[in-house]
């Protein structure tokens, strides 16, 4: 599958069982469930005291909690947040998250994050 193909690839439907996670760290897991060009929708499971360390890149991120509390830094201003609140974090803003209790964020990515396709 060439590059193109993998930026348009996706179904209309996509079952979560249908798809593999993919351990990106001790205690975190994550499943791409969707994605074009311009969007990507990724599921993150935490175990308690798991790290998201602090990071940036030049997306735009819209984090979901799914399920659990978390405490999320953005651009210096730390937050806890539980199950169904949000945080935003702009183009080449420093972020991360400590999970405080077990959990799950539903990240949105624009553009979508190329780097977290695979490369074979």
């Amino acid at each position: 599958m060439n590059n193109e193909e993998l930026l348009i690839q996706q179904a209309a439907f996509v079952t979560d069982e249908s798809l593999e996670w993919e351990t990106v760290a001790p205690g975190m897991k994550r499943k791409i469930m969707a994605y074009d060009s311009r969007v990507m929708v990724v599921k993150v499971a935490f175990e308690k005291g798991a790290i998201g360390t602090l990071h940036h890149h030049y997306h735009t991120q819209i984090g979901y909690v799914a399920k659990g509390v978390f405490e999320v830094e953005v651009d210096g201003k730390k937050q806890v947040l539980k199950e169904g609140d949000v945080f935003y974090a702009t183009p080449n803003i420093i972020h991360g998250a400590v999970c405080l209790e077990e959990g799950m964020l539903i990240d949105i990515f624009s553009p979508m994050r190329e780097d977290f396709l695979p490369t074979s």
